[in-house]
């Protein structure tokens, strides 16, 4: 059915169906609130990190609390990032001593994020970054806080395969210890990125065929994403949105978006969007089938700031009255007015209408008659008159 899901990568039924997820970049990172790549993008050695693994403590953080807003604001799945490139553990990792329950904060945050949306009835992702910036094994490259500072003999006595199996024993962890996981998101991977000592990483440093092999034995319908370098699993696209695609080449795809353009928390950036151009940036999503991922980014107490606490309201609210138009959809091969998107489910035909045109909105090519017509929010019935009649 589609081209990116050959049969062993599980059923993405449940994931088309959902159509928004929330991913939660949350981590080291949210103390600088800089930038979630703050340690490469400032080159920051590992000893001036420490600071930030020293005092991380999250007091605030209330996941079932954040798990009943997700619920509130539509949300049906979640992305959780369980390790991001700095290689720090927001679980209780048995292979690394960099992990959440060695800070000030002591509780496997992962655990209780997991326990909080499954409780809410949303599917859970986990979030794992292929890179490591923390990892004795892991050779630097051009993403690497250390780029500018490499000492090429040390570099040569570093064995990736350890690194490979590292991988794979946190990877096992994350399958074994914490329930069905239902989509498993990697990030990323970049092998024609650089070049020299300073080359990208691809499907041969991550052992990304035998890597999947070991998921899908411990876990045979999770999904997961396309970054492995083996070109299938969810397409995903990060701050970008794909056109529609044919039906001889249908993909399972994500728009992975942000409110203000921060994955993490970034304390100065007050570039947000507005509610109404997320709601029509996920209405345009399903229209051209597929699912829209949209970040949140707790501060390093593990607090929402208050104006994405709002969006996420506002969002639920149209969620709460629109959302037939959107869970289960998907578009339509009729074009629609302009300024307007469509989605089908169950033999309805939903038209979004981005602007509002004046008395009369002429629909075209319309494959059946129209019996009825009337407002997703209220019900009230719209007049339709038949051409020529």
């Amino acid at each position: 059915m589609y081209t990116n899901f050959p049969e062993n990568l599980g059923n993405p039924q449940w994931f088309v169906d959902a159509r928004f997820g929330m991913f939660i970049h949350f981590g080291l990172y949210s103390l600088p609130a800089r930038h979630e790549w703050v340690m490469t993008l400032e080159e920051i050695e590992a000893e001036n990190y420490q600071k930030y693994f020293d005092n991380f403590n999250p007091d605030l953080f209330e996941p079932k609390e954040l798990a009943k807003l997700a619920k509130k604001s539509g949300f049906k799945y979640v992305v959780f990032t369980a390790k991001h490139h700095d290689g720090f553990a927001m679980w209780d990792s048995k292979y690394t001593d960099y992990k959440v329950t060695n800070t000030p904060y002591k509780k496997d945050i992962m655990k209780e994020v997991i326990d909080a949306f499954r409780s809410e009835g949303i599917e859970i992702g986990l979030y794992y970054s292929l890179i490591d910036w923390n990892h004795a094994d892991f050779k630097i490259d051009g993403y690497h806080p250390d780029r500018n500072r490499v000492d090429l003999e040390k570099e040569s006595q570093k064995d990736m395969t350890k690194y490979q199996q590292f991988i794979k024993n946190q990877i096992t962890e994350l399958l074994t210890e914490y329930g069905d996981i239902s989509y498993l998101w990697f990030d990323f991977s970049y092998e024609n990125k650089f070049k020299d000592h300073l080359k990208g990483k691809g499907k041969n440093d991550w052992d990304s065929e035998n890597l999947e092999k070991l998921i899908l034995e411990l876990q045979p319908n999770i999904i997961l994403n396309d970054r492995l370098d083996l070109k299938r699993g969810v397409t995903t696209h990060e701050q970008y949105q794909r056109a529609k695609s044919s039906s001889e080449d249908k993909v399972v795809w994500e728009g992975c978006q942000t409110l203000n353009g921060s994955w993490g928390y970034h304390r100065d950036n007050d570039n947000f969007k507005t509610s109404e151009m997320i709601i029509k940036m996920l209405i345009d999503t399903v229209s051209n089938d597929g699912n829209l991922l949209l970040n949140i980014g707790p501060n390093a107490r593990g607090q929402i700031d208050k104006t994405s606490r709002k969006l996420l309201g506002e969002i639920g609210e149209w969620m709460g009255l629109h959302s037939k138009s959107i869970y289960k959809s998907e578009g339509s091969t009729v074009t629609p007015p302009a300024d307007c998107r469509y989605t089908i489910r169950d033999n309805k035909l939903y038209l979004h209408i981005f602007s509002w045109p004046y008395r009369t909105l002429t629909l075209k090519n319309i494959p059946k008659k129209v019996k009825y017509a009337q407002l997703l929010n209220d019900y009230s019935e719209l007049k339709v008159i038949e051409a020529g009649v």
